[in-house]
């Protein structure tokens, strides 16, 4: 058994709000105490994992019971942690819309397979926030790399991620596909 400090209660919520929730909750520990997150969200793993990445609290791991993720994160001390940044390059969904029939452009869609099969922008390509780091050489280094999600949560952790690996062409889609008012494909169709 795992002993925690705190635990929240993310269940039934989707992007940005297990994250959302566990950064409020964070705030609350002292250094070195855990929190366990508690979520339904497939997806809030990778989320999870890349925000704590970002500010320097350690993601002890994840354990699945009867459908629940429960989230691990030690608070880290003062010496490591890291302001949370965001990506500089922004652009809006009218800004992509623009840009889509542009052959330098390339959509990377970061949500999870589910979210993408029921509408995705057309000729996005498919590669969720947690396969990133695995995916990275699927991605083109010359052409603009257009990084989409639901809300720009998990689109801005990517493109960070992106960019500390040498794609200099990235841009985050803000407010991304919650938003979306251009074309759609489905995956069902």
């Amino acid at each position: 058994m795992i002993k925690v400090d705190l635990t929240v209660d993310a269940k039934g919520l989707s992007c940005p709000m297990p994250i959302v929730r566990t950064k409020k909750a964070i705030n609350d520990l002292q250094p070195g105490q855990v929190l366990e997150v508690q979520a339904t969200d497939k997806g809030s793993k990778a989320d999870i994992k890349a925000w704590a990445e970002s500010t320097g609290h350690q993601y002890v791991g994840t354990i699945e019971e009867n459908g629940v993720l429960k989230h691990y994160i030690r608070k880290a001390t003062e010496n490591e942690t890291r302001k949370e940044t965001t990506f500089p390059h922004v652009v809006s969904n009218e800004e992509l819309q623009e840009k889509l029939d542009d052959p330098d452009s390339f959509v990377l869609d970061v949500r999870e397979p589910a979210e993408y099969a029921f509408g995705h922008i057309p000729g996005a390509v498919s590669i969720p926030l947690g396969e990133l780091d695995n995916r990275m050489t699927e991605l083109p280094k010359d052409k603009t790399i257009y990084v989409v999600c639901r809300t720009g949560t998990r689109s801005d952790l990517a493109a960070q991620k992106l960019a500390e690996n040498g794609f200099d062409r990235v841009r985050n889609v803000v407010p991304g596909m919650s938003q979306w008012n251009g074309p759609l494909d489905s995956a069902q169709s």
